[in-house]
């Protein structure tokens, strides 16, 4: 059985403030709960940069579905007794990484969650088997909104330490887009609350649903930060 749902530090993906449930006004409930009967329980997998939000979007989303969020770097500090500096510390990123595709092949034997991914989660080829098990939903944002989010958070992220974090951002997201764009969904966020971004990924996941009864071959779907459905070439 999967670990409790972690309350977790709403500030470690870069949203500060309670997950709260969905408003009635912006999305009927009912329509969320005949979604997460189409989804028949296969999990969904928030993939992204840190600070890209996946941790609190990923509480409401959860919650409009009736399904569980589970953090994947809090169960990995679980797993291993200790918190993710420690573990870098320790074994490296290659060790982290291997206990992290451990703990992703554990997940995906689970069903109805809500996944928040690490950030670096889609840089081993074998995580991809797990992830596309369910349903990848990659959440975007501007170089300068996940920086501004990460300059406010003080959890200590191994990967971003030392004196040039904004260049090292940067690097790091010239090496992930492509392996995010794996993703069955993009979302691209603009100013808006968790919740809103929730919805997004609402809205769009009846197009995936539908993208996989036809078949194998149809491109990404790209939901802009203004909402609109448009199909993604990569």
């Amino acid at each position: 059985m999967p670990p409790a749902a972690s309350s977790g530090s709403d500030g470690r993906d870069g949203f500060r403030g309670s997950a709260s449930d969905i408003s009635r006004e912006a999305a009927d409930r009912t329509t969320h709960r005949s979604l997460a009967r189409r989804l028949e329980g296969i999990n969904i997998y928030l993939v992204g940069m840190m600070g890209a939000g996946k941790s609190a979007v990923g509480r409401p989303l959860a919650a409009a579905l009736g399904y569980r969020f589970l953090d994947a770097d809090t169960t990995i500090e679980q797993v291993a007794g200790q918190p993710i500096p420690a573990i870098f510390e320790q074994e490296g990123e290659a060790g982290f990484r291997a206990l992290e595709t451990a703990v992703l092949d554990r997940i995906a034997s689970w069903h109805s969650l809500v996944v928040a991914t690490g950030g670096g989660a889609v840089t081993r080829p074998e995580n991809w088997g797990h992830l596309h098990q369910g349903v990848v939903v990659w959440l975007d944002a501007a170089d300068a909104v996940l920086l501004q989010r990460l300059s406010a958070d003080p959890t200590p992220r191994p990967l971003m330490a030392g004196p040039d974090p904004h260049g090292r951002l940067l690097e790091l997201l010239e090496q992930r887009r492509p392996l995010y764009a794996q993703a069955d969904l993009h979302i691209v966020q603009g100013s808006g609350t968790p919740e809103q971004v929730a919805l997004q990924v609402l809205d769009g996941l009846p197009s995936i649903l539908k993208e996989r009864q036809a078949g194998p071959s149809e491109p990404l779907t790209l939901i802009n930060a203004d909402g609109a459905i448009t199909p993604s070439l990569n």
